[in-house]
């Protein structure tokens, strides 16, 4: 019943909400009123809406936009309700690390340092450190790749060390060298079962490869198979298969019997 109603004063005093705000809401059906007098316009609510104000000015305080809570408000699953709440908790998160680092550095420049600071210089590295450095970390990598009890800082050692070996190499190195860069930098992605980047270094290594004339009887193959690993740790198993077609293929191209070995046991161990 009518009588049964509140004003639009006494439902904004009981929820929290201000009146601009209601109306506001209402304008965006967000919280439509149960009532609104065709005559004066006045907007009346039910008791029951008051659960749902109180939600929206709950949610408001904890700056989540309208958009995001008519979407809450929308759904009836609870877990998933939790979801979008704990996106929300990761944004805010996110911006509080931020205002953490613009804080420590308004700190610093309030105690001294400039406003704009030079940023330090690479040190220069002459090509012939680049190289060792890019042999010395590919084969560190092998040595990582080899050990079957690596800790879990070890992984990320391996990871770290083929990423370096692989940017001096695009320093100082030739295709060649760059493709099986990124060949080892795959393998390393499928060891670590992170398919995404294992396709996308693997898939660099095809494409270095084929567009080398200058490229060794077995590049092409491997590059292959990296393609290959790539897909099966991708959860591709058609892709697996089609290309390690093309790498058995490659196989009969390779005239050296331990090249070719070497490949073989590859494709042997493919998930």
């Amino acid at each position: 019943m009518a009588d049964d109603l509140l004003s639009i004063g006494q439902f904004a005093r009981l929820s929290g909400l201000s009146v601009g705000a209601l109306r506001h809401y209402d304008e965006l059906d967000l919280l439509r009123p149960a009532d609104v007098d065709r005559f004066t316009g006045y907007r009346r609510y039910r008791a029951e809406q008051l659960e749902t104000a109180q939600v929206i000015a709950r949610l408001r305080e904890l700056e989540m936009s309208l958009d995001e809570i008519r979407e809450v408000l929308a759904i009836d699953d609870p877990a998933e309700r939790r979801r979008r709440l704990d996106r929300h908790r990761a944004r805010i998160e996110a911006r509080t690390h931020r205002l953490q680092r613009v804080l420590h550095h308004v700190t610093r420049i309030s105690k001294g340092d400039p406003i704009v600071s030079r940023p330090p210089v690479a040190p220069e590295i002459d090509n012939a450190s680049r190289r060792a450095l890019a042999v010395g970390l590919f084969n560190y990598t092998w040595t990582l790749l080899e050990n079957p009890d690596r800790t879990p800082e070890q992984d990320d050692e391996m990871l770290h060390a083929a990423h370096a070996s692989r940017y001096h190499w695009g320093e100082v190195g030739e295709a060649v060298n760059l493709a099986r860069g990124e060949w080892q930098v795959a393998r390393v992605y499928s060891v670590l079962g992170r398919g995404e980047p294992a396709l996308y270094h693997a898939r660099r290594c095809v494409e270095i490869n084929e567009a080398n004339d200058d490229r060794e009887d077995w590049d092409l193959g491997s590059a292959y198979e990296a393609m290959a690993r790539a897909s099966a740790v991708a959860g591709d198993l058609a892709g697996r298969d089609a290309w390690k077609a093309r790498a058995v293929e490659e196989l009969a191209r390779i005239k050296d019997e331990d090249d070719r070995q070497v490949l073989e046991q590859d494709l042997a161990t493919l998930p």
